[in-house]
């Protein structure tokens, strides 16, 4: 896509195939009858064959794009098994070829010149001339060192740099000007650590977002090197620099001043005005693609519940026209410059694992897939077998209406089959409408998949983040999802005597609060790297974990600012007496708990000592700890032991499909690193 800073996410499919989508609201008659219209279309589909564990855990097999600004080329990565490449697609016609055979890149970024590509990788940056294929490496030395904040749109080849300069015991932030060579400008020091930067068409550096310990802060930087504030953030507020105007003023994605994320211009004199938010009024703008000079924004995008796309200015006919012809799906949009600009597309849905890429012309209209042949690299796995997203709204017992998604499997019965709460992680966090492995596993193999974006999730304005008010224990957040629950139960979706809980981080706590809380309900428990309290997760994390001390975001701020203070005693008191280990004894229902022995997110010892806690008082328990692992399982190995260990708990517990049998491979690892085995992995254990 653009190559200033892009946030891209998951999208959604219709309800119904090739029809603009629409949200279900579940809050009256009407819309409980568009619910079971929703329902009943997914019954009347083919039923979906079984397909291979493997093809759900698959990465993308194309997880970068990006269209070069003059429109002439289409740079991708691609996936190959264990490795990745690099690849080169003229946009006139002709074939791909290969230009690195062997990267760890995960960003690309083009030169303003189209001339150079920029490969940005965890531990590193590499230039790379088009022509020649000469270029520079520069190390990146870990993510609070050195990154890349954005490409210098004001220059012919150049990116800035964010660096930490350490001076005995202190520290500051450097702003430095690369060129594709590997010359250097410093352009700005600070002692406070620097989000974003604004640079304008003449290359100045004209304002910085900085976090000042207490809040954010936009500054303006006059000449002479003094700093102007221009906007403070209150907590939980965001102002992201994205642009310069062709008047000078900035260009912002953010939620400051108002509740939803949405595209901004903040004068110079602090006038603050709304240039697009969603139509709706209902969703974060999730996205704003920019020109290529990024000094005009030109496709909205939101994409919390039903995605939706707007074009601005100049792109509006053009955006209108590719829903039309993409009716149903989310569309993403880069656009390129010169005299024939083309448009990169991308198309998504929950239906694909793998975006299908297009090119664009809207002088012509025509528009030409692409990379259909590269996306198609590993096993595939056909539209038809996934579940589709719905999106419904559902009334709370106080009146509120929450947001959520069902996945149902295709031709069934949907009041014969398991249902499974699949809770999100956070919970600052929240499920977006695209593809979802885990999601899709879980439905293809039978069960009814419930989605909250209970309050706390954010995507829906900063209103809706701060709802719970600090309830996050056995309180108002676990009732979303327990009244999420039932609400479908009690509209003939799903078995109310095969309902299970799963969740990983914050939904594997969420998890862990069902089956100790509300057993009457969840008959099976999946927990995933969960605090079993929240209270000593969130102070180990401020004091000894992978978050408390990162330069860009306070976190202690952040938690007092939602009233989840653990350093504050009555909080951590509230958090602590609702929390699983605090209530241990409570806990009658089959469980599952997974942790990586290595996390810096939640400790892995508070997950063995509660599993260990539960086996003392003969509960049925069974633990896998992945030896190195963080807070997510990442290698091929540890993927799939995660979804055949849950795949084969909730089997044998609510009666979904059988998992596919570990080869011999994944069987010995899972011997080895199943510490405690309850009665559905005995055989495993078995010699």
């Amino acid at each position: 896509m653009t190559p200033r800073k892009q946030v891209f996410a998951a999208i959604i499919e219709a309800v119904l195939p090739f029809i603009m989508p629409t949200p279900v609201r579940a809050d009256g008659a009407g819309d409980s009858a568009a619910l079971r219209a929703a329902v009943a279309a997914e019954r009347a589909r083919v039923p979906a064959p079984r397909q291979p564990r493997d093809a759900f855990l698959a990465p993308p097999a194309l997880p970068v794009v990006r269209l070069s600004p003059d429109s002439l080329h289409v740079a991708y990565l691609r996936n190959d098994g264990e490795s990745r490449s690099l690849w080169l697609l003229p946009t006139k016609g002709g074939a791909p070829r290969q230009l690195v055979p062997r990267t760890e890149a995960d960003q690309l970024g083009w030169s303003r010149d189209g001339r150079w590509l920029f490969v940005i990788s965890p531990r590193s940056l590499a230039t790379l001339e088009l022509a020649t294929g000469a270029g520079i490496r520069v190390p990146l030395r870990g993510r609070d060192e050195r990154r890349v904040m954005q490409v210098d749109l004001s220059r012919p080849a150049a990116v800035i740099l964010r660096e930490r300069v350490r001076r005995g015991t202190s520290e500051r932030w450097r702003i430095v000007r690369m060129d594709a060579r590997g010359q250097r400008t410093p352009l700005w020091e600070d002692a406070h650590w620097v989000h974003d930067v604004a640079i304008d068409a003449r290359g100045r550096l004209v304002a910085l977002a900085r976090f000042m310990g207490d809040h954010d802060a936009i500054a303006a930087v006059e000449p002479g090197g003094r700093l102007r504030e221009l906007r403070r953030m209150a907590p939980m507020e965001s102002g992201t620099l994205v642009g310069v105007d062709r008047d000078g003023a900035l260009l912002l994605s953010g939620n400051t001043g108002g509740n939803l994320r949405r595209v901004l211009r903040l004068d110079f004199d602090g006038t603050l005005r709304t240039l697009h938010a969603d139509p709706r009024n209902q969703a974060d703008l999730d996205e704003v693609v920019l020109d290529a000079a990024g000094s005009e924004p030109l496709v909205a995008s939101y994409r919390s519940g039903v995605a939706a796309s707007y074009g601005l200015g100049s792109a509006q006919a053009g955006v209108d026209a590719l829903w039309a012809r993409l009716a149903g799906r989310d569309i993403g949009i880069d656009i390129g410059a010169g005299p024939h600009p083309r448009w990169l597309v991308s198309e998504r849905a929950s239906t694909l694992r793998d975006a299908r890429w297009h090119l664009y012309d809207p002088a012509s209209g025509r528009l030409r897939p692409i990379l259909a042949a590269a996306a198609q690299a590993r096993r595939p796995l056909p539209e038809v077998a996934l579940a589709r997203k719905i999106a419904f709204d559902y009334p709370a017992s106080d009146g509120t209406r929450v947001r959520g998604f069902l996945l149902l499997p295709p031709g069934v019965d949907p009041a014969r089959l398991p249902l499974v709460a699949h809770v999100h992680g956070g919970p600052i966090n929240h499920f977006p409408p695209g593809y979802d492995a885990i999601a899709q596993l879980l439905a293809n193999r039978g069960y009814a998949v419930f989605q909250a974006n209970f309050r706390g999730s954010t995507g829906f304005g900063r209103d809706y983040t701060f709802a719970p008010g600090g309830d996050y224990g056995n309180g108002r957040v676990q009732r979303d999802i327990v009244e999420g629950v039932r609400y479908l139960l009690a509209r003939g979706i799903g078995d109310p005597q095969r309902v299970g809980i799963v969740g990983h981080s914050f939904g594997g706590y969420s998890a862990l609060l069902g089956v100790t809380f509300q057993p009457d309900l969840f008959k099976v428990g999946v927990a995933g790297s969960p605090p079993p309290d929240l209270a000593w997760g969130m102070r180990w994390l401020v004091d000894a974990g992978e978050q408390g001390a990162l330069p860009d975001r306070s976190l202690a701020l952040t938690l007092r600012a939602l009233k989840m203070d653990p350093s504050d005693p009555a909080t951590y008191a509230r958090l602590h007496a609702q929390s699983p280990a605090a209530n241990v004894a409570r806990m009658q229902k089959p469980l599952l708990l997974m942790a990586g022995a290595a996390d810096r997110t939640v400790a892995a010892r508070g997950v063995i000592d509660y599993a260990a806690r539960l086996q003392r008082i003969g509960r049925e328990v069974s633990l896998y700890v992945e030896p190195g692992g963080g807070h997510s399982p990442v290698a091929p190995q540890p993927r799939e032991a995660y979804a055949y260990l849950m795949v084969a708990m909730l089997h044998a517990h609510l009666g979904g499909a059988a998992p596919d049998a570990p080869g011999a491979g994944l069987r010995a690892y899972l011997r080895e690193n199943l510490r405690l085995a309850g009665p559905e992995f005995a055989a495993l254990k078995q010699h």
